[in-house]
This record gives C-alpha cells, sequence and structure tokens, in this order.
C-alpha cells in the first residue's frame, strides 16, 4: 500500500515505525529537521513542504496513493491536506487527527468528507475509563464492542505463589471467560503453553470478557475495588474531555486547575463535577480536600515533569492508583521508576487508529503494547484460510496465541478442542514483526 504522513512528530513517528517494513511510504513535514532521523532510520520518503498545497501534495506523490495518514499537530493542516488529496485523488482513503470535539460532531453529521476522524483527547479518555473498571491493570483496551477486553497486569514482586501463581496453567485457579495469552518476563516472551506458570514480576497478557478481567483484577491486586471517585489534575482540553467520559460513566469527578480562566470554563462546561482552582503541587490543598480518600488521580498537565512530580506527591498524600499522561515515550521508563502506576501516551493512542488504516480491511480494531513489540488484531478468519476448519490443538505453533472468537454473536474463549471456522473474529496475539504473515493465513 502507498501511504503518505502529513506530519513528522511524535504521532507520524509512530505511525511510520508501525507501517514502514510492509508499505511505501512517504512522509511530509514543514520542518527538515524533523524529516532526516525518519528518513536516516527507516526506509521512508520524505517531502519537506506545506501539505496544505497541491504541489507539496503532488510532489508527494498524492494521485498514486492509497492512504493519507493526516497527524499533524494543526488540525486546520489535517483537513485542508484531507480535503485537497479527495480531489486530487479519487480512489484515497483519508484520516484525520483532530482535538475539536466539533469538527468530530461535523464529520459524524457526515459535513466533513474524510473517510475517519480520530481525537487523541477522546481515545485517551476511552483507555482511561477502561482503567478506571480495572484498577490492577496497567493497560487495557475494549473489543467486539465491549465484549472482550485486554488487560495488561504486572504481577507484583511480592505476591505469594497460591492458586493462580507459581502453577503450571493447565492446573492454575484461572478465571472462566479469560485466556492468558502472553507472559513478558523481562525482555522475554513466552507463550502460555500449559507447562508455564505465571511468576512474580512477571507481565501478562489476558484476553477476557468483561467480568473476568475484574476478577483477575481482584486476584492480583486484593482489596481494591473498581474507582468511582476521581480526581482530574489540568482541566485543558485533554482535561476536561477524560472528565467527560468518565462522568459519562457515572463516576464522581473532582477537576483541579491552577488557572482560574480554565477552571471556570470547566466548572461551566460540567456541572456535574466539582471544579477547584488549585495547584496540583499544592500539599495543604491536597490535606484540605483529603484527596488521598479518593479512588484514583489522573494527571493531565501540559508538561511531563509536572505531571510525574504532581503524581508522586499525591501518591505520598495517598492516593492509588495514579495515572498520568506522558508526552515524550522516552519518560514512560521515568514515571515508572518514580511510582506512577500507569503511564498513557495519547500519541501512541492514537497511532493505534491511524496503523488500523493500513492493515488488511479485515481487521476491525488494533492494540499495540509493550512499545509497538505486539499487536492485538481483531480479525475475520477467511472462508479459504488454510486454517479454516482446524481444531485449535492442531494449529501450528506460529507465536500467535487466538485468545477470543465472535462467532453469530457469541464470545467464545476457545479450548483445544474448539475449531475454527470461516467467517469467525478471532482476537489475535502477535508479535508485530509477524502480523503480516498472520493476516496472509487466516
Amino acid at each position: 500500500m502507498r501511504i503518505v504522513v502529513l506530519g513528522a512528530g511524535h504521532v507520524g513517528r509512530a505511525v511510520v515505525d508501525a507501517l514502514h517494513t510492509e508499505h511505501e511510504i512517504t512522509v511530509i513535514d514543514t520542518d527538515e529537521s524533523r524529516l532526516t532521523p525518519l528518513a536516516d532510520r527507516y526506509d521512508v520518503r520524505t517531502v519537506a513542504g506545506n501539505g496544505t498545497t497541491k504541489r507539496v501534495l503532488r510532489d508527494a506523490g498524492i494521485g498514486e496513493t492509497d492512504l493519507l495518514i493526516a497527524c499533524s499537530s494543526r488540525e486546520e493542516a489535517n483537513l485542508v491536506s484531507a480535503m485537497l488529496a479527495k480531489k486530487l485523488c479519487k480512489a484515497i482513503r483519508v484520516i484525520v487527527r483532530t482535538s475539536s470535539v466539533e469538527y468530530l460532531d461535523a464529520w459524524r453529521e457526515r459535513e466533513i468528507d474524510v473517510d475517519f476522524m480520530v481525537s487523541s483527547e477522546v481515545e485517551t479518555a476511552i483507555a482511561i475509563s477502561g482503567l478506571v473498571g480495572i484498577p490492577a491493570a496497567r493497560q487495557t483496551d475494549v473489543f467486539a464492542d465491549g465484549k472482550v477486553q485486554i488487560v495488561e497486569f504486572d504481577i507484583p514482586e511480592e505476591t505469594p505463589q497460591g492458586p493462580l501463581i507459581g502453577r503450571p496453567l493447565r492446573e492454575a485457579d484461572i478465571p472462566d471467560d479469560s485466556k492468558v495469552v502472553a507472559i513478558i518476563r523481562g525482555d522475554q516472551l513466552i507463550l502460555p503453553r500449559g507447562r508455564e506458570s505465571i511468576r512474580p514480576c512477571d507481565r501478562i497478557v489476558v484476553i477476557a470478557s468483561p467480568g473476568a478481567a475484574r476478577a483477575w483484577s481482584r486476584t492480583i491486586a486484593a482489596g481494591e475495588e473498581e474507582v468511582d471517585d476521581l480526581v482530574v489534575f489540568g482541566a485543558g482540553q485533554m482535561g476536561t474531555t477524560i472528565a467527560r467520559v468518565l462522568l459519562a460513566r457515572d463516576v464522581r469527578v473532582r477537576l483541579v486547575d491552577a488557572d482560574q480562566g480554565r477552571a471556570v470554563a470547566a466548572a461551566e462546561a460540567l456541572p456535574e463535577a466539582r471544579v477547584f482552582c488549585a495547584h496540583a503541587f499544592d500539599p495543604e490543598f491536597l490535606e484540605r480536600e483529603r484527596i488521598g480518600r479518593t479512588s484514583a488521580a489522573v494527571f493531565a498537565l501540559n508538561d511531563d515533569a509536572k505531571n510525574l512530580y504532581a503524581a508522586v506527591l499525591a501518591r505520598v498524600h495517598g492516593v492509588h492508583p495514579t495515572i498520568a499522561l506522558v508526552h515524550d515515550p522516552a519518560a514512560v521508563a521515568v514515571y515508572e521508576a518514580g511510582g506512577v502506576d500507569v503511564a498513557i501516551n495519547p500519541r501512541q493512542v492514537i497511532a493505534e487508529e491511524f496503523v488500523r488504516f493500513a492493515h488488511d480491511p479485515r481487521i476491525r480494531q488494533i492494540a499495540m503494547l509493550e512499545g509497538d513489540r505486539f499487536e492485538i488484531l481483531d480479525l475475520t478468519v477467511r472462508p479459504e484460510s488454510e486454517l479454516a476448519g482446524r481444531r485449535f490443538d492442531a494449529l501450528p505453533q506460529t507465536g500467535t496465541v487466538i485468545g477470543a472468537l465472535i462467532r453469530d454473536g457469541r464470545v467464545i474463549f476457545p479450548h483445544g478442542d474448539d475449531v475454527l471456522e470461516p467467517g469467525d473474529r478471532t482476537i489475535v496475539f502477535v508479535e508485530s514483526r509477524r502480523a503480516a504473515l498472520v493476516e496472509k493465513v487466516l
């Protein structure tokens, strides 16, 4: 597939990193200093210039392009580029990044002629709402219209051996309607065969029903309850979107911002929330408002260092879990070392949506894990697939695990004697480097 990416920032780089091995990619950006590292690291073509002009789009080969991913930080430029691309190439598909709720609403009402529009704020808020329901998770995603949940757990070092930990998986007390699809031990990926066991300090990936995902959380983090009272620090566009999504899911929200103008605007926009004009670094405020008694806190400030300090300070005052947004991917390890429970990169969240459009059209959804080392795919089995009609215990060992099937609207967590059928929607765990092979086989 021929793909043009508008924008060589964090999102554009994540898209290129995920797609460059399988597609012909051209990247457009006005800043040549952003393009040079991409050209040096990846086998991609770069065009320095304004992607909102016909000349630059033509220089990028838009007339022979299958997909335009307009993911620059300037949403008006993304829209203009997308609309021009539609004029210059009738067969092209375009997907646009936006931060505007108004643009999203206009697109949903078919007033904007693009194929898909994605908001990093909305997607991040949805990701956080999933984490709120499963306190022990470090990452979660919802597939198949909410029927299947993908959850990544860290097993605490002090976890004792028991019915689930330290026993061979074939004997372990694994919650019904769930399947362990990966054990990550340091840098090593261990496929979860029956003789393998989950150990303290492991990171595991589980595919489960929502109820089973919560059962896993209760087992791993005994005593932690589902979050129903949460504080969001930062009342900018990201923070208010997160608050709005959580309020819609009946979570009580307090919104805190040091800027009076933003606090007033948030209070007017979200009358159901309690809004405070206060500093995230003010220990007296944390004590006075008993922030430590809340179920969780989200840190949506615009600076990684501020998010880290505010999260650590809140944790000192008793807040757990802490969920902090990270804008520089390199800061994730610093967050984790500093004691932040969950770090979410909004640019990575939105990049997953863009990547999905460059995969096989049968893929309805995709999630990327562990810095894009692994993917979860929602992929439908072709009638002519060589694997169709075979029992699961007879499928070849390819480093891929099918964690769930959706068949006739039912979710099946397959066992060895189940049979893979044409038309099944499979929720598949796969190493990213093998994703294209899985698409071809299924």
